[in-house]
């Protein structure tokens, strides 16, 4: 048989994708693909850019017959002349270049202090993925028109004068979406009128419409109360207390923050009825919440917390949790921060670690003082936590008494938590003493227990379920998270399990990865219905610290980084923001025993700006990874690991 050429790999084979491409190759990196609405959304964010930034006051979105939409705003209008680099019009270099915009240069010099738009890929994916797009800016006394097919000009660019009947300035962007890289071509209108009305509540006095040319609909939303009219019309039940709102914004002498970052909210109480909760960074609207959210509800436990003590309001043995003051609040929270930080190109999550701080630090006051002043509203919603944390405490007890009087001693190297709420309670199994004692001093005692391990754990692959208990370490961590060994097909009873998330924390080094491969091979091999039902975790503590000195408005930071990729991805912003890499001091952690508790807190214990890691079996099924695992760890494949590391020895980078 004539052997087959396999295709040649050579330089002509390395294909570098140009201007749009990647967006038409790979639409979902940068979009959603399942209906138009969110590249409509990247036009319609720029036009609310505009308003927000105090240029306009309308913004118009229509839908045409021949299915394209437009949309329409009297702002500034793009500039049409000539880049003084690129040598191109600024205007087609907005929807033809990933990275263009004018919201990355923030402070001084920029157009944009604050803007929606922060991946610079934004309306250009938008021109990417339309067989057509017209745009029209109006400005200085000039109109300029330009017409796109598939990203690329086809009309290129023609300014005239403004007519007599022609408006003074802004932009209209009209377009028509590429079927082909959509689910489905139509635009969902429940979720497209959500969005204007959200867009005209966000900016109190712009008019945001809607127009619609098949049925001849016009609506408009106009909010002068702003949040307040907003979440009283959409509440489904009575609040059990006034509404509370209020903003905070930085000034001038604020060092934490930069001029005009905050937040405006508006909160409401209620006994039933479905909480309506909406959050916003800079009017995109995250669905998924974030970083901003975590700040409100930190805010407002805090301040009911400190109300009810200051009151002596709470009864003996009740412990209060974030969740209980949050459970019945209804909010909308519409933050300002200048370099926000989203997880994926959708922005659906604010991951800005310094917004939990932000927001907590303008609501947690605010809250205080509005509860004194009204101490009569302050108990009735003090009832209300009080109550929400009974209800969660006696659901917890029940599960107690079950456990019957045979329950083992808790080991004595077990720092436990205060709850007995297995929802909230996490374990952490931490790699030596000084690191446990760390953990000990920053974590949160009321819901975070720590058990320190000495050393190595045993490679328990092949030994006896019977035979596991006469080692220590592994008698103890059984004991503490009051689970008893089993194999994959046993139904072990998990009714005792004291802990919701049980936690692997070791160094970011070799010795640490050995040790967490260690502890995973005990809970596959020993526990892996805990594996199943999605109870084990690795926490990933950060390798580097980086010190970036002040800069312009920005005050000096401390950012951590998991690995090299994150540490070049910090020192490269910062020389973006005008800091040179020599003025960055990096610090490299030898191991956990080396952060302070209140470092430990910061970047691996908080559940908002941790990163944990939950287990799962990967692509392989169960038998797959089984057989895996055996290779790596069992006694009988030690020769096939040697020859393995003669083979491959030479290309692995060992970080020592």
């Amino acid at each position: 048989m004539a052997s087959q050429n396999p295709p040649a790999y050579s330089e002509g084979s390395i294909r570098v994708l140009k201007g749009l491409e990647p967006v038409k190759q790979r639409p979902g990196m940068y979009t959603r693909t399942d209906n138009p609405l969110h590249i409509i959304q990247e036009v319609l964010d720029n036009a609310a850019d505009e308003a927000l930034a105090g240029y306009g006051k309308k913004v118009r979105v229509s839908l045409h017959a021949d299915g394209s939409v437009s949309v329409e705003d009297d702002g500034r209008g793009i500039p049409f002349g000539l880049h003084p680099e690129e040598k191109a019009p600024v205007i087609e270099l907005v929807f033809t270049r990933l990275h263009a915009g004018g919201k990355f240069d923030k402070g001084k010099g920029g157009a944009y202090s604050f803007s929606g738009g922060l991946h610079g890929v934004g309306v250009s994916v938008t021109n990417a993925l339309a067989t057509r797009m017209e745009v029209t800016s109006h400005r200085e006394g000039q109109v300029a028109r330009l017409v796109f097919a598939g990203g690329d000009v086809i009309e290129p660019l023609v300014v005239r004068a403004q007519a007599e009947g022609d408006r003074k300035q802004g932009t209209t962007v009209r377009v028509w979406p590429d079927p082909k890289y959509f689910d489905s071509p139509a635009l969902p209108m429940g979720e497209l009128t959500h969005l204007l009305r959200s867009k005209a509540v966000l900016m109190p006095g712009v008019s945001v419409t809607l127009h619609n040319e098949k049925t001849r609909d016009t609506q408009t939303w106009q909010y002068k109360g702003g949040l307040r009219d907003y979440l009283g019309q959409t509440l489904s039940a009575d609040p059990v207390i006034p509404l509370f709102e209020g903003e905070g914004f930085a000034d001038s002498k604020d060092e934490s923050f930069a001029e005009g970052e905050g937040a405006a909210w508006c909160v409401a109480f209620t006994e039933d009825g479905a909480p309506v909760r909406e959050s916003y960074v800079n009017l995109i609207p995250t669905s998924a919440g974030g970083t901003h959210d975590s700040g409100l509800r930190d805010g407002l436990f805090q301040a009911v917390k400190s109300f009810i003590e200051l009151h002596a309001l709470l009864p003996k043995g009740v412990k209060l949790l974030p969740e209980d003051v949050f459970a019945r609040a209804s909010y909308v929270l519409s933050a300002k921060v200048l370099d926000p930080q989203f997880q994926g190109q959708v922005k659906e999550r604010l991951n800005s670690r310094d917004a939990v701080r932000l927001v907590s630090g303008y609501v947690r006051p605010a809250l205080e003082l509005w509860l004194n002043q009204h101490v009569d509203y302050g108990r009735k919603l003090a009832e209300l936590a009080i109550k929400a944390a009974q209800s969660r405490q006696k659901a917890g007890q029940k599960v107690e008494k079950r456990k019957g009087s045979g329950v083992a001693v808790l080991p004595g190297k077990l720092t436990d938590c205060e709850s007995r709420d297995i929802l909230h309670n996490e374990i952490f199994l931490v790699e030596g003493d000084s690191a446990g004692g760390s953990a000990k001093m920053g974590r949160d005692k009321e819901c975070q227990a720590v058990l320190p391990l000495r050393g190595k754990v045993l490679n328990t692959w092949e030994v006896e379920r019977d035979r596991l208990f006469a080692n220590t370490e592994i008698h103890d961590i059984s004991v503490a998270i009051g689970v008893d060994p089993h194999g994959p097909m046993d139904q072990p009873d998990l009714s005792g399990l004291r802990y919701g998330k049980v936690c692997i924390l070791s160094d970011a080094d070799v010795d640490g990865s050995h040790i967490q491969v260690l502890l995973l091979t005990l809970f596959f091999r020993h526990f892996p219905k805990l594996i199943e039902a999605g109870h084990v975790y690795v926490a990933r503590p950060p390798l580097f610290r980086v010190d970036v000195p002040a800069r312009g408005k920005k005050p000096a930071s401390k950012q951590y980084a998991l690995d090299d990729g994150e540490l070049h991805a910090i020192l490269d912003k910062a020389e973006k923001d005008g800091v040179p890499r020599e003025k960055c001091q990096i610090s490299r952690f030898k191991g956990l025993g080396e952060m302070s508790a209140e470092q430990l807190w910061d970047t691996t214990l908080n559940p908002d700006t941790r990163r944990l890691l939950p287990v799962t079996l990967g692509a392989m099924d169960f038998a797959a990874t089984e057989s895996l695992i055996a290779k790596l760890m069992g006694k009988g494949e030690a020769a096939a690991r040697r020859d393995l590391m003669e083979l491959h020895g030479d290309s692995v980078e060992v970080d020592i």
